[in-house]
């Protein structure tokens, strides 16, 4: 296999000539290897490329010159393993490029290959790369062919056992299966996952939240029992049993519901407004879309808590609040943003509502505005999961009635809540400030109670002017004895 600096646009730019010039200069033997290689051979391209380079020693310091070179940023990653990063933004196209400079682990190129974790990423390149050879020492091209993850060594696990969860996230993202012996090692290593910082299991499997059939992915981890040892708190929807409408135990219902999040997320691939709001970034590069698939699989952790029969009737009253709490020490592992967690929290939380809505004679606007004032930006999370949610209920009491009722106010809100974003945001007749100015109402916890009736009054109408406004603010006020 060959590969030349004019087959990748990334080869071709003036940071990679930049390391090519002064590895030649320096007259250092310098290799590109792992994850770019292989992504080139597979014809995949990162929008954010990022590479790494292994050097015999002096891989701090290299890289330090490098970034001096290119007035690009730097940090020391390991100083004890010799790793530093290198992180160039490009003027022109906005790419981030990311160079990675690591010391060798073993006495030669051959030693430090064999420690790495899959042998799909251990092809290399002696710079400058131009008619150069990539090197194949342990069939990583013929593992790309076959499109198996295979583990390195026996002892691959036991060098970081984050890689049992990243055997699943490569076999996401490439289509690629995990073969036997490797699936072995991952069921007699998989309890060290444990110990694994939670933003480093965070990653991984946001990689697999990311891909459009993830319900594969999570399937496979949950039948290996792998899922439960990076989310212990799914452990306790096995098993458990619901009522008439549903078909299926609180977890299958829960694996369903992802499943037809995904089915769902697929056939809106035409309509740009989802698209945009479903790929919104909320925190690093996790996007929207993991972070709603995410709330699917955990929309009724609450259940097993909740579980309980009356008259014979199995209920589960206030599952979602007890859910927003436990998903509280979900995100608390997997070390999730304040955003990203406020938007699991709103997701679990109001799941419930556009089911309520559906099953109201009339659908009111007083309810409509309630429903987004309640759900914010989350409001078309909400709906897109409650949707997943009715078609994943098909049990002997699950009528197709019901179902079409809901889907018709589901989508009809999901069309308003875009429209809405287009439109003027709503200004209130009176703030706060008005209502001490000018009814002498002192500040409380009252405040919220008028702004929110005299808003609700607006939006139906009822409510015009700024003095009709204040006239309610004050009737409001009276019955409360204020």
């Amino acid at each position: 296999m060959k590969i030349s600096r004019s087959s990748h646009p990334v080869l071709r730019s003036k940071p990679f000539q930049t390391i090519v010039s002064l590895a030649k200069k320096e007259d250092k033997k310098v290799y590109l290897v792992g994850g770019f290689l292989r992504d080139s051979f597979l014809g995949r391209d990162k929008q954010n490329p990022d590479l790494d380079f292994s050097l015999c020693h002096g891989a701090i310091d290299f890289g330090r010159r490098v970034s001096r070179k290119l007035k690009a940023g730097f940090v020391v990653l390991d100083k004890e393993h010799g790793c530093s990063r290198v992180v160039y933004k490009d003027k022109g196209s906005q790419k981030i490029i990311t160079f990675d400079f690591v010391d060798f682990r073993d006495k030669d190129l051959k030693g430090d290959l064999s420690k790495r974790d899959f042998t799909i990423n251990t092809l290399a390149a002696p710079l400058p790369m131009e008619g150069s050879k990539v090197l194949d020492l342990y069939g990583a091209k013929r593992d790309i062919e076959k499109k198996a993850i295979r583990a390195l060594s026996d002892t691959s696990f036991d060098e970081d056992p984050l890689r049992i969860l990243r055997a699943f996230s490569l076999a996401a993202i490439f289509g690629f299966k995990i073969e036997g012996r490797t699936m072995r090692l991952i069921e007699k290593k998989k309890e060290a996952l444990k110990g694994v910082a939670g933003e480093r299991v965070r990653d991984e499997l946001f990689k697999i939240l990311e891909v459009t059939n993830a319900f594969h992915y999570i399937s496979l981890l949950d039948k290996h029992k792998i899922l439960e040892l990076v989310i212990p708190q799914v452990a306790v929807m096995h098993n458990v049993k619901q009522g008439g409408y549903h078909h299926l135990d609180v977890w299958g219902h829960s694996m369903e519901t992802l499943k037809k999040l995904e089915e769902l997320m697929a056939h809106t691939e035409r309509h740009p407004d989802i698209n945009n709001y479903l790929d919104e970034v909320m925190a690093g590069e996790r996007k929207r879309r993991q972070l709603i698939k995410l709330a699917a699989l955990l929309h009724d952790i609450g259940k097993p808590k909740a579980f309980e029969v009356k008259a014979g009737k199995t209920m589960f009253h206030g599952h979602e609040r007890i859910g927003r709490i436990i998903c509280d020490s979900v995100t608390e592992r997997l070390k999730l943003s304040t955003r990203e967690r406020f938007t699991l929290d709103t997701i679990i939380f109001w799941h419930l509502r556009p089911g309520y809505l559906a099953d109201n004679a009339v659908l009111t606007k007083r309810a409509i505005h309630r429903f987004f004032r309640d759900t914010e930006d989350e409001a078309a999370s909400v709906l897109l999961v409650s949707i997943a949610d009715q078609r994943a209920t098909r049990g002997p009491l699950a009528t197709p009635e019901s179902r079409k009722k809901h889907e018709k106010v589901s989508f009809s809100l999901l069309d308003k809540y875009f429209e809405m974003k287009k439109e003027e945001p709503f200004v209130r007749l009176i703030n706060g400030a008005d209502l001490i100015k000018k009814c002498r109402i002192e500040p409380g916890p009252i405040f919220s109670v008028i702004l929110d009736a005299v808003e609700e009054a607006q939006v139906e109408g009822k409510v015009k002017t700024v003095p009709q406004a204040l006239a309610l603010a004050r009737q409001i006020a009276k019955k409360h004895k204020i």
